[in-house]
């Protein structure tokens, strides 16, 4: 079997986030459920834009911040998900070529706008996520190049993008092709209402597919219809090789086989937790490529989540590999 030439390849909604600061009376009045992410049409995309308060827009996505992250603990990273020929897809795509991800997805030449992501965060660092996704539904799988997906050692699938019907095929279609090559597939499940919406959809990848799975608490219990954590992580267990999922303050576990990992927490000051999934998986990945212990890959994950929930935005600003080095076992 040939060496990978990447360590992963994300593939994903590309996204530019706009992120900025409300209060609870701003969610309520608009009825957005705090703490989600809903879809939205170009129109309220527009309206919400322009009743937000001013913010920081910042290239985003869920697959493309964990490849950006990646890169950035030094792993070798690409990424595949559409963007349109206008200035957020300029910008999409300099600012993740500029982190150190490869990035050979043609632009949508006409037709939908770059996607963008209204995120509210509120005082406590909740953050409420209203995305038009444009040219993202797009993505098919025609934009699943075999050869660059059997070049990475894992293929990373967000679950944002299981809503279009290509996006799935393209979904099945990338799994296959790394099957084929002896590479193993990544899955992240993104968000409950996501999972609500594509449940059958998603077990069945999940069943069939999947060798990684990530997932925080309301996921995974919302993919195995219980409000019971352990019952659901015991399902997610049998289902994939490796099940990694995250508690928020109460850290996360890592299953595989028998073997049970529990990863406390890194301290951090919350102010904005978007992202912290997408960088915790980050840290995962970058340390298992290298073939480093489940329980330090957990650890390089809840470092890089607590980096990133220390400020605004789903990109680091600090030196992850300065602080996964500064707290390496002896």
């Amino acid at each position: 079997m040939t060496l990978p030439s990447l360590d992963i390849l994300g593939i994903g909604n590309a996204i530019v986030d706009v992120l900025a600061p409300t209060d609870e009376t701003f969610l309520q009045v608009r009825n957005l459920p705090k703490g989600g992410m809903q879809l939205i049409d170009a129109a309220a995309a527009e309206a919400l834009y322009g009743a937000m308060p001013a913010g920081v827009e910042s290239s985003g996505g869920s697959a493309a911040n964990t490849c950006a992250v990646a890169a950035g603990l030094g792993a070798r990273v690409g990424f595949l998900g559409k963007v349109a020929a206008d200035q957020l897809g300029q910008v999409f795509t300099h600012d993740i070529r500029a982190a150190g991800v490869a990035y050979p997805t043609p632009p949508l030449a006409s037709g939908a706008p770059t996607a963008r992501c209204l995120i509210l965060v509120t005082p406590d660092g909740q953050r409420t996520m209203n995305t038009f996704l444009g040219a993202c539904v797009t993505f098919g799988v025609a934009d699943v190049d075999p050869a660059e997906v059997a070049r990475a050692k894992v293929v990373y699938l967000e679950g944002y993008l299981f809503d279009p019907p290509e996006a799935q095929a393209a979904f099945r279609a990338a799994a296959s092709a790394a099957h084929g090559a002896g590479r193993k597939v990544a899955l992240t499940l993104s968000d409950p209402f996501c999972v609500g919406r594509h449940r059958a959809a998603f077990l069945a990848f999940v069943q069939q597919e999947t060798d990684i799975l990530f997932a925080n608490e309301a996921e995974i219990t919302a993919l195995y219809e219980t409000d019971d954590f352990e019952q659901a992580a015991a399902r997610a267990v049998q289902d994939v090789e490796i099940a990694v999922l995250t508690r928020s303050e109460h850290g996360s576990v890592i299953l595989s086989g028998a073997a049970r990992h529990a990863i406390a927490a890194q301290p951090a000051k919350v102010v904005d937790t978007t992202g912290a999934g997408d960088a915790y998986a980050a840290g995962f990945l970058a340390a298992w490529a290298q073939d480093l212990p489940l329980a330090e890959a957990g650890r390089w994950g809840s470092v890089a989540a607590a980096e990133v929930i220390s400020h605004y935005g789903a990109r680091p600003q600090a030196s992850l590999k300065a602080l996964v080095a500064a707290g390496a076992p002896a």
